[in-house]
């Protein structure tokens, strides 16, 4: 477990500066670009559209395994937007919460107890 823990944090990490360093050169017009590469229906765009199919994947999943209630509903929305920086965050703490169970981690308690 403390080696995904630290794949996590390299991966946060790294996610992070890298962001930064783009936002700064290039401004946070991100989803003009995103769904303009999208419409134009090129291999960026194609990558686009998978990558948005993994972030609504994600964020589904946080959706489901927290019973859909208000809290999990609000950061399934955090998933979406904010992709690997919010989902490596969200494992490591679950990872702590959970002593590293990686049933309760991925299911939830409730699940996990059945």
């Amino acid at each position: 477990m403390n080696l995904f823990r630290l794949f996590l944090g390299v991966v946060f990490g790294v996610i992070v500066v890298y962001t930064v360093a783009v936002a700064m050169e290039h401004g946070l017009g991100l989803l003009g670009i995103f769904f303009g590469d999208i419409a134009a229906m090129t291999w960026n765009g194609q990558f686009n559209l998978d990558f948005m199919g993994f972030l609504t994947l994600s964020g589904l999943w946080v959706a489901w395994r927290n019973g859909f209630s208000p809290g999990g509903l609000l950061l399934a929305v955090v998933a979406l937007f904010f992709g690997v920086p919010f989902l490596t965050l969200y494992l490591f703490i679950l990872s702590q919460q959970t002593n590293g169970d990686v049933k309760r981690m991925l299911l939830g308690d409730q699940r996990a107890a059945a």
